[in-house]
């Protein structure tokens, strides 16, 4: 969400790179351009301001003026700022000592609140713990059986009395229920509106006066900018709020929300969600999310990502097979799957520190080439995946008919496939060939299909 600000940003730095030396006025032509370039994102003022004023002070110190590099220290000093802004730090979330740990969820409607509790439980199953969600919404139609429908999805216990029954009651009755099914946290989703208004604050404060939760979580779609930092300011001026949770952080915003909402609120933002499925909930790193601003990556998210995704076995078990150059189709598209889960491409790519500044800017990742490969293999027999040499013109035909492609297509995913088993072998037994693409000089060109 932050490719036009990485790339305006970029822009000023690499000017302040081409100056021979840093002075007052480049320094302070360059943080007009940045302050634009916030402003734009769709950051506070107030916060562009006081940004704008902290970067100043350090930049034009004798620290960076005198500094053999100034353009590389600039960019340190404005990621160490953005970090500062965002809150310093990764907030976790606060546990009871004595479960059950109480976590209420608000905001206005449409913001993903029951899909956001449905996320948050998963989060918390995958870390051991026995999640309730509890259905207090009696107001938006279906919200209490949408919510039944993701706690399943999710492998979570549900909790409701119904649309007839007070939401304080069924808060309250909830901690029984949590108790009976030995469950160790509960989140509440309560209702929203469409906008603030004081029946919605007072039924908050009523469950919040009953529940004492722990954590009172604000949920906010990223996408809709200011308007989402101006209702967590109404929301904490009303709840003692502990956090926010930031829909849509995937989408095609400016992404101000992000970096305005802690100097606002003076709320962490505890979690993000980075898309549809209930695993694409990702606890927030300040530092991170400013590397990823400046174009710098966030290899850690990454790795993280691909460790809890993963399966270790399998993965030295394709190592083995391509040492040995033993590789077949049905390992390969096992190997697919693995990497689906950890996103798409594009949003891989950015995670890969210098990766996005050395594509093109109108570059085409390669999805929709991973599903037609992806269609051709599903569409062949195990016994052709495990031995691809058995698939002659008619087993090709048939391919490419169940999988909506042509012979060529096959003819070339074949060919390109058996390139990259010697490719992988090689680089196995350390005899990766050289080049731009581990290549020598009339060695194979890098397998289309495999990226």
């Amino acid at each position: 969400m932050f490719d036009s600000l990485n790339k305006k940003l970029e822009r000023v730095f690499k000017n302040i790179r081409g100056q021979g030396k840093l002075t007052e006025k480049n320094m302070k032509d360059s943080l007009q351009e940045i302050r634009v370039a916030l402003l734009e994102a769709d950051v506070n003022y107030k916060v562009v301001k006081q940004f704008i004023a902290d970067v100043q002070e350090r930049a034009l110190g004798q620290e960076v003026l005198e500094s053999l590099q100034p353009g590389q220290l600039i960019v340190k000093i404005v990621h160490d700022e953005l970090v500062n802004i965002m809150g310093g730090g990764n907030a976790p979330l606060k546990l009871a000592q004595t479960p059950p740990t109480i976590i209420m969820m608000v905001g206005l409607q449409g913001q993903g609140k029951t899909t956001s509790a449905g996320k948050l439980a998963l989060h918390l199953k995958k870390q051991g713990r026995h999640p309730l969600l509890v259905g207090a919404d009696v107001y938006r139609p279906a919200a209490i059986k949408q919510l039944e429908v993701v706690a399943k999805t999710a492998g979570a216990e549900f909790f409701s009395l119904g649309a007839e029954a007070d939401p304080v009651d069924i808060c309250v009755m909830s901690k029984g229920e949590a108790s009976m099914r030995n469950c160790d946290v509960i989140i509440l989703d309560t209702a929203g509106r469409l906008h603030v208004d004081d029946q919605m604050m007072a039924e908050v404060r009523r469950i919040s006066a009953q529940m004492k939760p722990h954590e009172i979580l604000f949920v906010a779609n990223a996408m809709t900018g200011q308007d989402a930092v101006n209702s967590a300011k109404q929301f904490n001026d009303n709840l003692p709020l502990t956090g926010v949770v930031l829909t849509q952080m995937d989408g095609d915003a400016r992404g101000g929300a992000a970096i305005s909402l802690i100097n606002v609120t003076g709320c962490p933002i505890k979690f993000v969600g980075t898309g549809e499925k209930l695993d694409a909930l990702e606890p927030f790193h300040p530092g991170r999310m400013a590397d990823q601003i400046l174009g710098m990556g966030d290899i850690v998210s990454l790795v993280e990502k691909a460790q809890q995704v993963v399966d270790k076995e399998q993965a030295i078990k394709f190592q083995q097979k391509a040492k040995k150059g033993e590789l077949d189709l049905e390992m390969f598209l096992e190997q697919m799957q693995q990497v689906k889960k950890m996103g798409s491409i594009g949003d891989l790519v950015k995670k890969i520190p210098g990766m996005s500044k050395l594509l093109p800017e109108d570059a085409e990742l390669p999805e929709d080439e991973l599903k037609y490969t992806e269609a051709i293999i599903r569409s062949m027999t195990k016994k052709e995946r495990r031995n691809p040499k058995i698939i002659n013109g008619s087993r090709r035909l048939r391919i490419a008919d169940g999988s909506g492609t042509t012979v060529q297509d096959i003819n070339r995913l074949l060919k390109d496939f058996e390139k990259m088993k010697k490719m992988m072998q090689q680089m196995m037994k350390g005899k990766g060939p050289r080049g731009p693409f581990g290549r020598g000089p009339g060695g194979p060109r890098p397998p289309s299909l495999f990226g």
